[in-house]
């Protein structure tokens, strides 16, 4: 006989969708069993822990903020509902974007979008100055020619509270597409497989819209070293 799941009280929607820094989230098993349990607690930690990049993920299918926090909603419902059907032949994170990604196409589709995800922005030119990189003729060719002056070297600075509003304001001001690549790989961790698979990008494209936004935080980052007189 299925469980009866209780309806959980914790709000399907949170603020900013903040996750502490360096929190690591329970293995799946425990994560399902949570789920299955109907346990708050559970719900709570993966609310916090996923929903930031589900909203930006969502809001590339649709088009308003908050039409994409009512499919991060529907989403997580379903994925309370659904839990009893998880057999684990992914992991739970690739399931529930995967269940995301369905409710936000329909939504989109909805809404008639004229301009697919796959699309790419017109080419604009190299992303990088070309003169930044080592030479053909160089031992290393296509390296960095050299780190930014001024760029600490410690733990402890880099994850400075200012430098830390850099990159996330610089990650907020990229293009969506850029935004979700950027965060489903560098923050959330996740493979380029995974990532084609779960927005349905060719790996070519994948990789201009990560280089893209990894070239665009790097240089938000130097200019804020340079700027701000940051000694290494």
């Amino acid at each position: 006989m299925p469980v009866r799941l209780r309806e959980p009280r914790v709000p399907l929607t949170a603020p900013r969708y903040r996750q502490p820094v360096g929190a690591v989230l329970p293995a799946d098993d425990v994560l399902v069993a949570g789920l299955r349990a109907g346990d708050e607690e559970t719900f709570a930690c993966l609310l916090n822990g996923w929903s930031g990049s589900m909203l930006r993920l969502a809001r590339s299918f649709v088009s308003t903020t908050a039409t994409a926090e009512e499919v991060v909603q529907d989403t997580w419902l379903a994925v309370f509902q659904g839990i009893e059907r998880f057999e684990g032949r992914s992991s739970l994170q690739t399931w529930v974007y995967r269940i995301l990604v369905n409710i936000a196409r329909k939504r989109g589709s909805r809404e008639q979008r004229t301009v697919p995800w796959t699309s790419l922005l017109p080419d604009e030119g190299p992303t990088v100055d070309p003169a930044r990189f080592r030479g053909a003729d160089d031992p290393y060719p296509g390296d960095w020619l050299t780190s930014p002056g001024g760029w600490p070297d410690t733990e402890s600075e880099v994850l400075a509270h200012e430098v830390r509003a850099t990159v996330a304001a610089t990650i907020e001001s990229l293009p969506i597409r850029q935004q979700v690549v950027l965060t489903l790989r560098d923050i959330d961790g996740r493979s380029a497989a995974d990532v084609c698979a779960l927005l349905d990008l060719s790996m070519a494209n994948q990789r201009v819209l990560l280089h893209r936004a990894r070239a665009a935080v790097r240089a938000e980052l130097e200019r804020y070293f340079t700027t701000s007189g940051v000694e290494s």
